[in-house]
């Protein structure tokens, strides 16, 4: 079934939101954006862009609306287009860490971004928010999302997501006979050195990033 341009406008339209936002547009919402007179246009061209196979609804939802596939004569051109074609990530952003000294965890965000999992290896279960240029020389700068895969193990030598205490930073593991120690890849930065008695724990690997336009 041959997708129409207004058809093709509002594929971009739910794929623009749910990059943005984490989440599609409501039936209202399209039909406002795309300067319909009722609901019922976008309905019309929802349940045709569904028969061309590119999105799939769910009955009963307002917003039950899933990106399938780029309809013909579309080229990727968002994370959340990439992702159309293939098995997308929905992660939600956690809070921040430090690439720096540790800062507090800022959880609670309610943020969810739908991401190509190409991004990421291994999958991710969360982002974060980078604070700090400690770990520029990673190519991890102040103002990324870092994908985190959770686990409690780490080799020496990886990037984790560590919590010393109540702060929560990001460095590369060194693993010593008699010490820990969470480095940075900026010469700007000192070490970090785990004290005896603090309360330390691996959160997760580093597994990747996204760079939000600034």
């Amino acid at each position: 079934m041959n997708v129409t341009d207004t058809q093709r406008a509002i594929w971009q339209l739910i794929a623009e939101r749910i990059e943005a936002e984490g989440m599609p547009p409501s039936q209202t919402e399209i039909a406002r954006a795309m300067g319909f007179n009722s609901v019922r246009a976008a309905q019309y061209h929802l349940e045709a862009l569904e028969l061309a196979g590119v999105i799939e609804r769910v009955p009963g939802r307002a917003r039950g609306i899933r990106l399938c596939r780029l309809p013909e004569g579309m080229d990727a051109a968002s994370p959340a287009q990439a992702a159309a074609n293939d098995d997308a990530l929905r992660l939600p952003v956690l809070g921040q860490v430090a690439a720096g000294v540790p800062i507090g965890a800022d959880i609670g965000s309610d943020q969810v971004l739908l991401l190509d999992r190409n991004f990421f290896s291994p999958a991710p279960d969360y982002l974060l928010r980078v604070k700090g240029d400690s770990m520029r020389d990673e190519g991890i700068f102040d103002g990324d999302l870092i994908g985190v895969h959770r686990t409690r193990d780490a080799r020496s030598g990886q990037i984790v997501v560590a919590r010393i205490d109540d702060e929560i930073t990001v460095k590369l593991l060194k693993l010593g006979k008699e010490k820990i120690r969470l480095l940075p890849r900026n010469p700007d930065f000192a070490p970090i050195e785990v004290q005896p008695g603090q309360d330390f724990a691996i959160e997760g690997l580093y597994c990747g990033l996204v760079r939000p336009s600034r």
